[in-house]
């Protein structure tokens, strides 16, 4: 039995601070071992430091991921969290792959969709005691899965862009193991524009280290700026064996440029970059994968 990975996940922002919660779902299994589940949450508020992040492996029965409305709670030695959110106003799915059939083939390892890459998120979340209120925050809900991570990767999404306030980015851009080789940055999204949905995909100019970026993509330049202190790495595992770290900003700002037009939020974009090496300066969350 070859192995897997399995990711289901939310992430609000409030529109008027820097505060933001990003929960994930997950289920790992190596090559011919038991599936492993696991429950993540991270909890951004600026104004009271970095950001409080609290995992359980094995996750909780009782934990629910649906269409309307996401709930469980996570320990870890001293650490608690719980979240109960619903999910509302919901834009169409996404399907990041350019063709139904690549969701099928054993090519890429990686599959991605955002089943809302637009919501309106509201409810509660408490990671350590420190409590955010959600309010019809913007936000989106995600879903990844195969049998292995790309070799590294950027996911960028933007919501609460001023003066368009319907604009959202889902963009991720990978650089895949092939053999001996890896290969040139790929991306695939979309931007929702002016109620237009713009595919994002192909070969993308990437510049990117811990706490900025910039991505080239078929006429759209976005630029993300992540402050390092508002940045943490998670211990991602593959399932064939060894592990990324991916170091996560869901409070990033970020700068798009699209047909002579700019779009700029100051703390509601996300920026994601996963890579293998461990001097990325950013502080690792003290739970291991599983």
């Amino acid at each position: 039995m070859s192995g897997r990975y399995e990711s289901r996940y939310v992430r609000a922002v409030d529109p008027h601070a820097p505060r933001a919660a990003w929960i994930r779902h997950t289920v790992l299994q190596r090559p011919g071992g038991a599936s492993a589940r696991s429950l993540w949450c991270t909890v951004w508020d600026a104004a009271a430091g970095p950001p409080g992040a609290v995992k359980s492996t094995p996750g909780i029965a009782g934990a629910h991921f649906g269409a309307g409305a996401v709930s469980g709670r996570a320990t870890a030695g001293p650490h608690a969290a719980s979240w109960e959110l619903t999910v509302a106003d919901a834009a169409p799915p996404l399907r990041h792959l350019p063709h139904p059939l690549l969701y099928r083939a054993p090519l890429p390892r990686t599959k991605l969709e955002s089943p809302a890459p637009a919501a309106r998120i509201s409810g509660t979340v408490e990671a350590d005691s420190r409590r955010l209120e959600l309010d019809a925050w913007p936000g989106m809900v995600g879903h990844n899965w195969g049998a292995r991570h790309a070799e590294r990767w950027l996911w960028l999404h933007g919501i609460g862009f001023e003066g368009a306030p319907d604009a959202w980015l889902d963009l991720a851009v990978g650089r895949v193991k092939a053999g001996p080789l890896t290969t040139p940055w790929i991306a695939n999204g979309a931007l929702q524009l002016d109620g237009r949905r713009r595919p994002l995909r192909g070969s993308a100019e990437v510049e990117a280290r811990p706490g900025a970026a910039s991505v080239a993509i078929g006429g759209l330049r976005v630029r993300a700026t992540a402050p390092l202190e508002q940045t943490i790495a998670w211990v991602y595992a593959d399932p064939p064996g060894g592990e990324h770290h991916s170091l996560n900003c869901s409070i990033a700002a970020l700068d798009l440029a699209v047909d002579g037009r700019t779009l700029a939020t100051g703390h509601c974009g996300v920026y994601e970059l996963g890579v293998r090496e461990r001097d990325h300066g950013v502080p690792v969350a003290p739970f291991p994968d599983p």
